[in-house]
C-alpha cells in the first residue's frame, strides 16, 4: 500500500507545539476577558452584597405599614355625592371616595385633569389643600410621628433615584420629616396606602444599588435601550471568561497536578498560592457564577424585548347625570362599606364598594341592583383594554378570573398590589388586574413567566426561602462573595505573575 500525504501523521513534535499554542492562547484570552470583566464584576457583587442589609437587616422600622379605614357609618356622611357635586356645580368626575382624618369626613374628587380636591361631607366647602393635607396625616400615622416638623411634602408623578420603578405607584406624595434620620414617606391618597419609606441609611444603599448594579447611569446617557445592551455586552465577556477558564483549568490540569506533586517531593513551598487559590475557588464558584450570568443576561434579554412605548392607562369620565342614585342609599348597610368608588363599563357606572369582609362588590348608580361577579367582569374589561392597548387584538375570551390575595412565585411581592384579579386566557397569558385602581398590575406570559422563576431562583435564591429570609440572604451573599474572591485572586495572580 503507497502511502499518500492526507494519511500521514503530523511529527509528534508539530502535534506537541499545536497543543501548546492552543493552550497559551486559551491562558492568554482568559486573562484578557477576565480583567474586562473585573470592574463589573466588583460592582455587582459588591452592590448585591449590599442588597440584603437594604431591604432586609437595615430596613427601618416603621410602626404601621397599612391604614385601616373607617366604615362608612363611622364616618357618618352627612352630605351625598350627588348634593356634594350639584353645590360646587361639578358636572363630571372621574372618581370618588369617602376619607376621613383630622379635618373630618371628605368627599375625595378626582377631577378631570386626575388631581383631587376634598370637599366637606358635613356642608360641601372645598378644603384647600386637601390631598397634601390627608398624605401628610397618612404618614403621620404610618410613621406614629404626631409632632415632628414636616420639611417637604412633594407630589411626585414621576419616578427617580430615591423613588424607583420597582413601586410601581404613581402619583405619590413624598412627605420628608425634619428629623435626624431624614425619613420620607410616600403616599398614594388615592388608595389610602403607603408605597414605600426611606431613611438617610436606605437613600444610601439604594444609591450603591442603583449606580453600581444596575447602572443606571448608563440609561442617563444614552436612554434605556443602551444601558441594557452594554450590560449585555458585560455580561457576555463575563460568560466567555467563566467558560475559558473552566477550559484551561482542563487544559492545564495535567500539569498543574504534575508541578504541584513535584513541589512536594522536593520539600518547596508554594509560591504561587494566589493562582493555586484563584484556580481552586473558581473551580467550587464556577456554578454559582453561571447561574448569576445565565439569570441576569436572561432578564436582560426579557428586558430588553420588552421595552416599549409608555402604556395608555385607563381613565374614567363619569356625567353627573349618570349617578341618579345616592351613594348613601345602597342596598349594603353603611357599617358594612369600608371603602366606595366609582367605575365606568358596559355603558353604565357603578358604585364599586368594599365591604368589611374584602369583597368588592357593584351597585347600578342608576336603579342600585348589584351586578352579579362584578369584581370578575370589571378585572375581564380591564384587562381587555390593556390587551388592546397593546396591540394583542385577538378576541380571546378569559379562561379563568381568580382573586389572588397574596404573592406567589409567578405574582411576586415585586408587584406590590394586592388584592387583584388574575384574568387567564388560553394562549398562556395572565394579566393581573387591580380593579379598585383600574390598574393594569403586571403581565405574564411565556418567555416572562420562565425569565421571572430563572431569576427568583438563580440570582435572588428564593429556592432558600424555606430555610427563612435571614439565611437566604446569607447564602447569596456568600455565594457573591466567593465570585468577588475568585475575581480578586485572578487579578493578584495576573499583577504577581503573568506565566500560567
Amino acid at each position: 500500500m503507497i502511502k499518500t500525504a492526507s494519511n500521514v501523521l503530523a511529527p509528534p513534535e508539530k502535534d506537541s507545539k499545536t497543543k501548546r499554542i492552543v493552550k497559551s492562547n486559551f491562558y492568554k484570552w482568559h486573562r484578557v476577558l477576565g480583567l474586562v470583566a473585573l470592574v463589573p464584576v466588583i460592582f455587582w457583587t459588591i452592590s448585591g452584597l449590599s442588597h440584603p442589609f437594604m431591604s432586609n437587616w437595615f430596613r427601618p422600622f416603621i410602626p404601621q405599614e397599612v391604614f385601616h379605614p373607617k366604615t362608612q357609618s363611622e364616618m357618618q356622611p352627612q352630605l351625598s355625592l350627588q348634593e356634594v357635586l350639584d353645590r360646587n356645580h361639578l358636572a363630571e368626575i372621574r372618581n370618588f371616595g369617602l376619607v376621613n382624618f383630622d379635618r373630618g369626613t371628605f368627599y375625595q374628587i378626582l377631577n378631570r385633569d386626575s388631581s383631587y380636591q376634598y370637599y366637606s361631607a358635613k356642608n360641601s366647602i372645598p378644603l384647600p389643600d386637601g390631598d397634601k393635607l390627608y398624605a401628610i396625616y397618612l404618614a403621620r400615622f404610618f410613621t406614629n410621628d404626631k409632632k415632628t416638623p414636616i420639611k417637604e411634602a412633594l407630589l411626585q408623578t414621576t419616578f427617580d433615584d430615591q423613588y424607583q420603578p420597582i413601586n410601581h405607584l404613581l402619583p405619590v406624595w413624598k412627605i420628608s420629616f425634619d428629623r435626624p434620620d431624614g425619613m420620607d414617606i410616600y403616599v398614594e391618597t388615592g388608595q389610602s396606602r403607603m408605597a414605600t419609606f426611606n431613611n438617610n441609611t436606605r437613600k444610601g444603599f439604594l444609591w450603591i444599588f442603583e449606580q453600581f448594579h444596575t447602572w443606571q447611569f448608563l440609561a442617563t446617557i444614552g436612554g434605556e435601550k443602551f444601558r441594557i445592551v452594554v450590560l449585555l455586552v458585560i455580561v457576555s465577556i463575563m460568560f466567555l471568561s467563566l467558560l475559558s477558564g473552566l477550559t484551561v483549568y482542563g487544559l492545564f490540569w495535567k500539569k498543574f497536578k504534575s508541578i504541584q506533586q513535584k513541589r512536594k517531593a522536593e520539600g518547596r513551598e508554594d509560591e504561587r498560592f494566589v493562582h493555586r487559590f484563584h484556580r481552586q475557588i473558581g473551580l467550587i464558584v464556577s456554578f454559582v457564577l453561571f447561574t448569576f450570568v445565565a439569570s441576569g443576561a436572561f432578564h436582560l434579554l426579557v428586558k430588553l424585548h420588552n421595552i416599549q412605548p409608555e402604556k395608555v392607562h385607563y381613565a374614567q369620565l363619569i356625567q353627573r347625570n349618570e349617578l341618579l342614585l345616592s351613594n348613601l342609599k345602597l342596598p349594603l348597610a353603611d357599617s358594612n362599606i369600608k371603602k366606595i368608588a366609582l367605575v365606568q363599563f358596559q355603558n353604565r357606572a357603578y358604585y364599586q364598594a368594599l365591604n368589611t369582609k374584602k369583597q368588592v362588590l357593584y351597585f347600578d348608580a342608576q336603579n342600585g341592583k348589584e351586578l352579579p361577579n362584578g369584581d370578575q367582569q370589571y378585572a375581564a374589561f380591564i384587562s381587555n383594554f390593556y390587551r388592546s392597548s397593546a396591540e394583542q387584538k385577538a378576541n380571546l375570551q378569559p379562561k379563568t378570573i381568580t382573586l389572588i390575595k397574596q404573592f406567589d412565585n409567578e405574582y411576586g411581592f415585586i408587584n406590590k398590589r394586592l388584592p387583584v384579579e388574575k384574568v387567564s386566557y388560553p394562549n398562556q397569558e395572565n394579566w393581573y388586574i387591580e380593579t379598585t385602581s383600574s390598574k393594569l398590575s403586571t403581565t405574564v406570559a411565556g418567555i416572562d413567566r420562565a425569565e421571572g422563576l430563572s431569576f427568583i431562583f438563580l440570582h435572588k435564591y428564593f429556592g432558600m426561602t424555606w430555610a427563612g429570609k435571614n439565611v437566604r440572604d446569607i447564602v447569596s451573599m456568600l455565594a457573591a462573595l466567593g465570585v468577588l474572591v475568585v475575581s480578586l485572586f485572578g487579578f493578584a495572580s495576573f499583577i504577581g505573575n503573568k506565566s500560567v
